[in-house]
């Protein structure tokens, strides 16, 4: 029993890497046979693994025609910043009723620990880590274990179209007035001041200041997985 539940964790692993990533195109139906030879898996985990990509959002499912990747729209991925918003707004609410002064303390360390080194990475990959850890920390702070279950998720779902929509700043060279402080610095501060309403403003605009920009995302994204690169 230990080794098969091993098996489904593995499967669900690689197949949950693949479907963030959009290993599978957008809308595609996934062939069961040549995934449980690429992924030498035979077909009960990943059935498993397939139900409970589609469960958390990844895959979707189509009576008698079988799993399919999730599309990739821009209505897609304005829902997922609404709903990110909304988690992280309440969760945000909750923190600053809940959160120890000493863990604010905390996060305000980690802060300023890496705002200079997200200001400076080249790799996007690198900056999204750091902004996620923060977000995800924030949330921490709620005490409430859904909520950062459902953002961890949502985090995951999204994060190709962040990634696109990071490297696209760096290339514009996207930086801040010097003296100016970050979003991440005014919904601390507000946190720490227990103003809730303040914190969850400053939370709604840095989340949907990049919204705004998901539609181009969302058309870059195309462009790199549907035309050839040589």
């Amino acid at each position: 029993m230990a080794k098969q539940e091993s098996n489904v964790s593995r499967v669900y692993e690689e197949l949950r890497q693949m479907a963030a990533d959009f290993a599978f195109m957008p809308d595609q139906r996934i062939n069961e046979s040549e995934l449980s030879k690429r992924l030498g898996a035979s077909r009960t985990p990943l059935r498993e693994a397939l139900n409970q990509l589609v469960a958390e959002g990844f895959l979707t499912f189509q009576n008698n025609r079988g799993f399919f990747c999730r599309s990739l729209t821009p209505k897609y991925i304005q829902d997922l910043y609404e709903a990110r918003v909304a988690v992280e707004t309440e969760a945000l609410r909750l923190s600053v009723r809940r959160a120890e002064d000493s863990e604010i303390a905390e996060l305000g360390a980690y802060l300023e620990q890496t705002e200079a080194e997200y200001e400076t990475a080249d790799d996007p990959e690198a900056r999204l880590g750091m902004d996620e850890t923060f977000h995800m920390r924030l949330v921490r702070l709620s005490g409430n274990s859904e909520l950062e279950r459902a953002l961890r998720s949502l985090n995951d779902r999204i994060r190709y179209i962040r990634l696109i929509d990071l490297k696209r700043m760096h290339d514009k060279a996207a930086t801040r007035v010097p003296g100016e402080l970050s979003a991440h610095s005014r919904i601390l501060m507000a946190l720490a001041g227990r103003d809730a309403e303040a914190a969850e403003a400053a939370m709604r605009g840095h989340i949907e200041k990049r919204r705004e920009a998901a539609t181009e995302a969302v058309r870059i994204a195309f462009s790199q997985l549907y035309v050839p690169h040589d």
